[in-house]
């Protein structure tokens, strides 16, 4: 079988390093026979007394935890992070103090609005998580393979995850869902030019970038605090596919991405990302002529340079797809000593959002599960579900004379006060005409004459199947990123209309 790869030879492999233990029942006695029932002879009906029959199938029922509501569809890594540059000026988090030091890490790469079943190369952002088993705790860079977001408001996430999903009464997937909302928040234009782009698929995830894409808060050991936004640069270069090449790989290979992954790391062949950090001061966030903490906005690398830090290196495969990827709690809570959040208003959200759906799918003591935490935990938090690890003796309450851990003062430099103020309300931004800044910049800068062409192909193949009165609206906006772009756009619309026309 030396044709195969590393993938399709799992199990061969397996077998070459390993012999048949003796099969047990869940608590740990040996299985007389697998093949056969407990029956009143060979034709009776089987006994309830079958304690093995019994719970085969009542695990067999509860196989199953409720699917990731987006980023169903994903793969899994494990390596290490290590520091290359000194950055100390910035940030004071441990896993950053020494030049060479390593961090474990783990990671999970995803596509966002498909079903655990769809295919890995559809026209999708990728989700780019990597856990950091830092010295002080979990730290969860939770982000995309974008810069940016389509939206800037939490309130508004569930309708837009709703529009990418199933229409309620057909089930099946519906462009006027789509393109009604993003015509309708016209701060998502930035993203869906990068989306209809040629990185909007990826040639699987060892060949793409990812971002932090929020703006976070770094304290370094002095108490002094910039904000930044953290970037991975794909070693192995960027390489997408073309629409042509993601519908051929749909049909004959829809885990390509996930079989891409596996068999590069288990072939030797790790791949690795170099991480940046993009610093901007207080001073600057309060006069730069765009909000610093709307997750649609770039940072302008002329302004705001990329500074090395470290690098990743993903050298091996889970062991358990199940036990290492799916129960994978990626949360963006998760913070360690040096960074903090940002008032930006979508980590603002998602710092309540990730943790609630874990307690949903994975139960409330998610933390106790290996790959979540695999260190000794010190709380006061005790029992419920899935309590791997109780803490033993130790008091359950606080305060206490007993020995029952006690707050780290050492860590008090990397929280230091600051100052809020101004009214409490509820503020629309849905419209601003700095929505189509920055993809302005982006159509006529960053696109060359090829790139746009199959930018406006890529869009109009999926625009084309929205109402009318949709693909109107969309038009108009686009008119507003740039003349030739609605007018591009525009054209090719009436040239598929005529041609429905005459059908």
């Amino acid at each position: 079988m030396a044709h195969r790869d590393k993938a399709s030879n799992q199990l061969l492999d397996y077998k070459l390093k390993n012999s048949s233990p003796t099969t047990t029942t869940g608590h740990g006695t040996p299985i007389v026979d697998k093949n056969a029932p407990l029956t009143v002879g060979p034709r009776g009906p089987i006994l309830l007394q079958d304690v093995h029959l019994v719970e085969e199938l009542a695990h067999f029922a509860r196989e199953r935890i409720p699917e990731r509501v987006v980023h169903a569809k994903g793969a899994g890594a494990f390596g290490f992070f290590e520091v290359t540059h000194d950055v100390s000026q910035y940030c004071g988090a441990k896993l950053f103090d020494t030049i060479g030091k390593r961090t474990p890490i783990a990671a999970r790469f995803s596509t966002v609005g498909g079903e655990s079943g769809s295919a890995d190369t559809a026209r999708d952002p990728r989700g780019f998580a990597v856990k950091f088993y830092t010295e002080d705790g979990i730290w969860d860079l939770v982000g995309n393979n974008t810069p940016i977001f389509f939206i800037r408001d939490p309130t508004m996430f569930p309708s837009f995850i709703h529009t990418q999903k199933r229409n309620p009464q057909t089930h099946l997937k519906d462009p006027d869902m789509m393109w009604d909302f993003h015509t309708l928040r016209p701060e998502s234009m930035h993203q869906w030019l990068f989306l209809f782009g040629d990185r909007g698929i990826p040639d699987g995830y060892r060949h793409m970038n990812g971002y932090g894409s929020h703006t976070f808060k770094l304290v370094n050991k002095y108490g002094q605090f910039n904000y930044c936004k953290f970037h991975y640069k794909t070693n192995q270069g960027i390489r997408c596919l073309t629409a042509d090449k993601a519908d051929q790989l749909a049909s004959e290979d829809p885990d390509y991405a996930i079989r891409d992954l596996f068999n590069a790391i288990a072939k030797g062949d790790y791949p690795s990302y170099t991480l940046y950090f993009q610093i901007m001061s207080p001073e600057q966030a309060n006069q730069v002529k765009f909000n610093p903490f709307d997750m649609t906005k770039v940072w302008p690398q002329s302004e705001f340079p990329l500074i090395p830090v470290g690098k990743l290196t993903f050298n091996r495969n889970p062991e358990n797809y199940f036990s290492e990827v799916e129960m994978i709690a990626m949360n963006p809570a998760h913070l360690v000593p040096g960074i903090e959040p940002s008032p930006d208003r979508m980590l603002q959200g998602r710092l309540f959002a990730y943790g609630d759906t874990h307690r949903h799918r994975l139960g409330p003591n998610h933390l106790q599960i290996p790959v979540n935490c695999p260190f000794k935990v010190r709380n006061y938090q005790r029992d419920g579900f899935m309590a791997i690890s109780n803490q033993g003796a130790a008091p359950n309450y606080y305060p206490n004379s007993f020995s029952g851990p006690e707050a780290d003062e050492k860590v008090k430099t990397f929280y230091p006060p600051y100052q809020l103020s101004g009214e409490v309300t509820r503020t629309d931004d849905s419209f601003k005409e700095d929505d189509f800044d920055q993809p302005r910049t982006f159509w006529r800068k960053v696109l060359d004459e090829a790139a746009r062409e199959r930018l406006v192909n890529n869009m109009v193949g999926s625009l084309k199947q929205a109402s009318d009165f949709i693909q109107e609206r969309a038009v108009r906006n686009f008119y507003k990123v740039d003349e030739s772009l609605g007018r591009r756009i525009e054209e090719q619309l009436n040239i598929v209309r005529r041609a429905r026309a005459n059908l």
